[in-house]
């Protein structure tokens, strides 16, 4: 090419570039835009959110065709830890014992979480969260099939943080189904046709902080009220009419206490009925009956781990254990009553190593004179492991499971007079209870590679329902 010919491209190319500059600057590619009218992207009108806008309940999906529930599934594991509250299992068919894994009936999956199931009348309830909508679901299962009958669920972006979900559904003798979310939305449904009934935001009506791991708290229902414990701004604790959503009592939130993990357990304490809820900056108690319910009756700052999931336990008519992980260790409080005047006093406290503990589950006390409990993984040399102690002596390991038998942060509960405990990666443990000791009865893999289960167990009809992070399962665990 001539060097004429050369100088005219060059200078070709320049004038290309530079005209592509001045284009790329002057141009206003916003000029054709039109504001978008509602219904424009094929979406209602209306769905625009801000990110505090959540509208519990809105969204609901029916499965047709699936089958329903059979009217010969009676049992009830209405909410947390069952019965009472005692995760403890004294009427129900013998435990099969025979040669032979238990039987899987089904798997189902799961969002990344911890939510344990409830059980009412042969349907499955667990709040789930899914991702990809970035919603809080309620699902109601068969508990016979595992299919899904029907789902409720509505719009919560979250980051993981460990899993979402970590609360189990309580369902009245009435058919009403409570959860609370990951982030305090409490939506209260028909336990059978899922119809949504009402619904509460307890950050913004009771300004609660909801814990670093999201909310850990299980509601209760006592009869026809729902106890919460937003342990807000000004409300500590709430009654409320479960079917209309009315509220019936509060207690003022004088003792400064912010919501933790643990959840409010019924007590008889002192001869009264009494709700015992162990939060951030200290434990109280609340009446439970009476005219005066609601009032606090006492309250103790001499308790204050920075976390707790455990739930306190009820050890005798006037003492109550706390136990919580993270260093914690253990503790005993006293409760008395002179006429109308209550106390409570921490009558001891100790770390892990030194006692009685544990970091996720709440112990069992099983017949009167022994507690149930798995040690933290800071519990000394008995960490990790199933360990009984004396109501007496908290100080002192009765009985434990063998070195090779640690559960991590495993659940466990006791049916018909045997105790079964669920490691974490997936491997289930039946010990028969004698007096202050245990024999292992059976050792199955019942969730190969799993992962994280800590979400605890739930049993009705001879089913046992248990999960890891990303899966419900269940046994047929009775011989009929």
């Amino acid at each position: 090419m001539s060097r004429r010919a050369t100088t005219l491209a060059t200078l070709a190319t320049v004038i290309l570039w530079v005209a592509v500059v001045v284009w790329w600057h002057v141009d206003n590619p916003s000029r054709s835009f039109r504001a978008s009218e509602p219904g424009a992207d094929m979406r209602p009108e209306g769905t625009a959110r801000k990110a505090d806008d959540v509208r519990i309940g809105e969204f609901f999906m029916a499965h047709e065709g699936v089958a329903q529930p059979s009217a010969s599934l009676a049992d009830a594991w209405a909410g947390f830890r069952g019965p009472d509250r005692t995760a403890i299992v004294t009427h129900t068919s013998p435990i099969r014992l025979k040669e032979g894994d238990f039987e899987t009936r089904w798997t189902v999956e799961t969002g990344e979480g911890h939510a344990a199931p409830a059980v009412w009348h042969g349907r499955v309830y667990v709040l789930d969260y899914d991702e990809r909508l970035s919603s809080d679901a309620l699902r109601c299962l068969n508990l016979a099939t595992g299919e899904e009958l029907w789902r409720r669920w509505y719009r919560v972006p979250m980051k993981r943080n460990h899993g979402f979900s970590r609360t189990i559904p309580a369902v009245s003798a009435d058919g009403q189904v409570v959860t609370i979310g990951p982030e305090g939305h409490v939506m209260v449904c028909d336990a059978t046709t899922g119809n949504l009934l009402w619904t509460k935001d307890m950050k913004k009506q009771y300004g609660s902080e909801v814990p670093f791991w999201y909310a850990g708290q299980c509601p209760l229902i006592n009869g026809d009220e729902l106890v919460l414990a937003p342990a807000g701004k000004d409300t500590l604790m709430v009654g409320i009419d479960v079917k209309t959503g009315q509220t019936r009592w509060w207690t003022p939130n004088e003792a400064g206490l912010k919501m933790s993990h643990s959840s409010v357990m019924p007590m008889t304490l002192g001869g009264t009925r009494t709700y015992v809820y162990a939060g951030v900056g200290g434990v109280c108690g609340i009446a439970a009956e009476g005219e005066g319910r609601g009032r606090m009756l006492w309250k103790t700052g001499g308790w204050q781990p920075s976390v707790i999931a455990p739930s306190p336990m009820q050890i005798d008519d006037h003492r109550v254990l706390l136990v919580a992980g993270y260093g914690a260790g253990g503790a005993l409080l006293e409760v008395g009553r002179t006429g109308t005047t209550w106390t409570a006093r921490i009558a001891d406290q100790y770390k892990a190593e030194q006692g009685l503990s544990s970091e996720q589950q709440t112990p069992i006390l099983y017949g009167g004179d022994m507690i149930l409990t798995i040690l933290p993984k800071n519990g000394g040399g008995m960490r990790e492991r199933v360990c009984i102690y004396k109501p007496t002596d908290l100080h002192r390991v009765v009985w434990n499971s063998a070195s090779d038998e640690r559960f991590g942060l495993g659940p466990y509960v006791v049916i018909d007079g045997k105790l079964f405990v669920l490691k974490e990666s997936g491997e289930l443990y039946v010990y028969q209870l004698g007096k202050e000791s245990m024999t292992l009865l059976r050792h199955q893999t019942v969730i190969p590679d799993g992962a994280d289960a800590w979400g605890p167990m739930a049993y009705a009809d001879g089913m046992l329902l248990l999960r890891d992070a990303t899966r419900i399962k269940c046994l047929k665990i009775t011989d009929d």
